[in-house]
């Protein structure tokens, strides 16, 4: 439904890159019936059209230490919208930014260390964005499902 507009084979390529990122030119001819240089050429003009945009490793903190994961809802006044979005997008606590609908309102997530380095982070953070009209704090416990990118 999402990749109507490429050919089967393109949406193939996409979904084995999907299931594994570090899949070769080769593996991909084999389960698609074109050759590598093909592969290869198709890969490289989704990745110049944006379709792809990267190859990443996806690191789940909580597995290796004690992360605190919170997300936000802020509403802002709109002159401040610009403002804090910037402040938030230079932070490295801060790991997603949202515009979503209603007035003036953005989705944060943000992954701290501990509980005190996520505190720290509302204090000298959270707590001093300008325009702020309202902010809920709410602490993610689990993942249950977390899909990256689009779903096939």
């Amino acid at each position: 439904m999402y990749l109507d507009n490429l050919d089967e084979l393109d949406q193939k390529i996409i979904q084995l890159l999907i299931e594994n990122a570090r899949i070769s030119y080769s593996d991909i001819g084999e389960e698609t019936g074109i050759s590598r240089v093909a592969v290869k050429a198709r890969i490289q003009a989704m990745e110049k059209k944006g379709i792809i945009e990267e190859y990443t490793t996806i690191i789940n903190p909580q597995k290796i230490s004690g992360a605190v994961f919170c997300y936000f809802e802020i509403e802002i006044k709109p002159d401040h919208l610009s403002q804090v979005t910037d402040i938030l997008y230079k932070d490295d606590t801060v790991t997603q930014i949202y515009r979503v609908t209603g007035r003036d309102k953005l989705h944060v997530h943000a992954v701290a260390s501990s509980s005190d380095e996520m505190e720290h982070f509302l204090h000298n953070v959270i707590d001093t964005l300008p325009g702020i009209i309202s902010c809920s704090c709410n602490t993610i416990l689990s993942r249950i499902k977390d899909i990256k990118g689009l779903r096939l």
